[in-house]
């Protein structure tokens, strides 16, 4: 009979060996990638010499670690409570210099706040991550993975991953309606810009499928009208801008309709239409049925509804984050933030089209 040191000993071996064999699964778990703007940026403008920065208090004031991280939010933001939701890792921001080995298997976040579909967007932010070059990191980004598990794994892990995309409002408010007759606005009638915007994003979208996404969630724009910065700016009476608003309008049906034509291209539902439209518009309309005081007043900022300027130390602060649907002048609170991401979860198809992320989970935990 074995001495009992023997048998302890291969039974140790035994379940090393058996732990080794779920390495590869591990690494394989499903990858997230986001991109877009500040509505979901983790940190990338940090290491960027630019303007469009959160990485000062009181942001992140609500974070786990209570330190601003760069995202613009007092605590969590979107992807992050999806992250929380598909069990992986909050992501880094892809300019971190943590993000290597092990780490990269999560996936990354390329999103810079200030960047629109359209490279003028945000030219007054100077050094930002515009969408191209976000494209142009993903691309970098495979080929850092390939060295380290090789091109058949890396595609396998691209294939797999959950992608966020979330951009285009900056391309009305930080460039068409920046600055009365702005060159946009001189080029085109509102209604051809949206054509245009809605033919440039196409391409990205093209783009990000050819580099192998394939679970692709595209929110439209918020109400833009109704936040605290364009309420400050333009409204006399609390009401929002009719002009944002119809942009708005323009531009999220025609999204979703591109959308579901690519789908109809590909042969397949690559492309999640998320309605952060009428996401936002349930709770500034009907703040009170959602725990909100307000939809109006940012939590943080200075000005007619704290709509004004930077959220900065010296700012007007409310006490209670939980109670403000705004965090400051342009950004969802993190509450906020976790309502939208609870639609994009488990929405009917009135704000997921063709269906939720919870749905597509599961249909691909049976492939």
């Amino acid at each position: 009979m074995a001495s009992p040191i023997i048998f302890m000993s291969s039974l140790v071996l035994a379940l090393v060996m058996a732990l080794g064999s779920l390495a590869p699964q591990a690494e394989a778990a499903r990858a997230f990638f986001v991109f877009g703007d500040s509505l979901v940026d983790n940190g990338n403008n940090n290491y960027l010499a630019t303007t469009a920065r959160a990485d000062s208090p009181p942001y992140g004031i609500d974070f786990p670690t209570h330190r601003p991280t760069g995202r613009f939010s007092n605590g969590l933001n979107i992807p992050d409570f999806i992250s929380q939701a598909i069990g992986s890792e909050f992501l880094l921001p892809y300019l971190s210099p943590q993000l290597n080995g092990q780490r990269l298997l999560d996936g990354a976040n390329f999103a810079s706040a200030g960047i629109g579909i359209l490279n003028d967007t945000g030219f007054q932010f100077a050094n930002i991550i515009r969408m191209f070059q976000q494209l142009d990191y993903f691309e970098e980004y495979q080929r850092r993975v390939t060295a380290l598990i090789g091109a058949q794994r890396t595609q396998q892990l691209v294939n797999g991953a959950i992608i966020l995309i979330t951009v285009g409002g900056n391309d009305f408010v930080n460039n068409y309606y920046l600055v009365p007759y702005s060159v946009r606005s001189r080029q085109y009638s509102l209604p051809d810009y949206v054509k245009f915007l809605i033919s440039e994003y196409k391409k990205l979208l093209t783009r990000l499928y050819d580099l192998g996404a394939r679970r692709i969630l595209v929110t439209g724009t918020g109400p833009l009208g109704c936040v605290p910065a364009e309420l400050a700016m333009r409204s006399r009476n609390g009401e929002c801008s009719a002009e944002l608003q119809r942009a708005a309008s323009l531009y999220n049906p025609q999204l979703t309709r591109m959308l579901d034509q690519l789908n109809s291209q590909y042969g397949s539902n690559i492309y999640f239409a998320s309605n952060t439209g009428r996401m936002t518009a349930d709770f500034f309309n009907n703040p009170s049925a959602f725990g909100f005081v307000t939809s109006k007043i940012a939590c943080c900022g200075q000005g007619p509804y704290n709509g004004l300027g930077l959220c900065t130390p010296a700012s007007n602060l409310c006490a209670n984050r939980n109670v403000y649907a705004f965090w400051d002048p342009y950004h969802p609170s993190e509450r906020a933030n976790r309502y939208i991401v609870e639609q994009i979860l488990r929405g009917t198809t009135d704000y997921m089209s063709p269906m939720n992320l919870s749905t597509i989970l599961a249909l691909d935990s049976r492939t």
